[in-house]
């Protein structure tokens, strides 16, 4: 049984469930560097879910569900921003309102336009095609690992290194990580602060929409209701461990990924669906612990830096203040 649940294939499974929190993550830590905490990707990813599903299903064409999703990810990304930039609204309750508003209007419109409750598909659903690397075909272990995967699982492989890159390497990198620390200081020299958190707020829409439309066409052909399941929560967790950094960011991700299909796994041996669909959630209460953790050391050993103490003091008076 071991054997059955641990080989190869497990990890294909992971990089798999994976792909839609790396790329809501993505989205999420460029809100995060311009200062706001995007609560609301759990909406973002439904609606990219549901608009990925009706535009490959009208139009027949995964092209035209890609456009979709990123259409619905662009306008909800501006009503976001519009609310918490512009009308300075608190940004957890403009979060929760969007999950809920979510949550809602893919059910109404579930009903309305394809007369189903719960799930829809259809063979006029399109899906997102597989891509076949030809030369690690005769890789035995890598041509089952990294091989014929959805589009979206490489390109969340390219928007990993690109968004490193475009954080820490360029200027305009630096104008979105001065937009969240310093603001002040980014006006001053002429250019617009709440510009920058617009487009990053944008930006988290379409990378949402992108998390969205894989799991609807990429993970499977079909929407239903809720199908986003809490991953734009998890996603948010996986900034937080990440500390905003693409590639820290796209290893919790695998982390989560992982005990995901893990549980999915688990299932097919016997061990009741209940049990194994917390495994994530358990995983994130664990993460969000660590961080907590790190952030209280970091935190003592900047106070200690403070008062010149060496290590041995400070837990002298660690040990005093139990």
């Amino acid at each position: 049984m071991y054997r059955e649940i641990f080989n190869i294939t497990l990890l294909q499974n992971t990089i798999r469930t994976a792909t839609p929190l790396i790329l809501a993550a993505l989205g999420g830590l460029l809100t995060s560097h311009t200062g706001i905490l995007n609560i609301g990707m759990e909406g973002m990813i439904l609606l990219g879910a549901f608009f990925g599903v009706a535009g490959s299903y009208f139009f027949e064409s995964y092209l035209m569900g890609i456009l979709f999703a990123v259409a619905s990810g662009i306008i909800i990304g501006l009503i976001f921003a519009l609310f918490v930039i512009r009308l300075k609204s608190d940004e957890f309750i403009v979060g929760i309102a969007i999950n809920m508003f979510a949550g809602g209007l893919t059910m109404f419109l579930l009903r309305s336009i394809f007369g189903v409750k719960g799930a829809f598909s259809s063979p006029r659903i399109q899906p997102l095609p597989d891509i076949s690397i030809s030369f690690l075909e005769n890789i035995p272990v890598l041509n089952v690992l990294l091989n014929d995967h959805s589009l979206f699982v490489y390109v969340s492989w390219i928007l990993v290194i690109a968004i490193y890159i475009f954080l820490y390497k360029t200027p305009y990198g630096l104008w979105f990580r001065a937009a969240g620390e310093f603001p002040e200081a980014l006006d001053t020299v002429g250019i617009s602060s709440n510009r920058i958190k617009f487009i990053s707020s944008i930006l988290c829409g379409i990378f949402c929409g992108f998390a969205g439309v894989h799991l609807s066409l990429g993970y499977l052909t079909l929407f239903t209701e809720n199908m986003s399941a809490n991953r734009g929560f998890i996603a948010l967790a996986a900034i937080i461990f990440g500390a905003a950094n693409p590639l820290m960011t796209y290893v919790a991700a695998l982390i989560f990924g992982f005990f995901d299909a893990l549980g999915i796994r688990l299932q097919g041996v016997g061990i009741p669906s209940q049990f194994t669909q917390m495994f994530p959630y358990i995983v994130t209460v664990l993460v969000l612990i660590l961080v907590v953790k790190r952030e209280r050391d970091k935190k003592r050993a900047h106070q200690a830096r403070q008062k010149g103490l060496d290590k041995s003091q400070i837990k002298a008076a660690d040990n005093l203040a139990k």
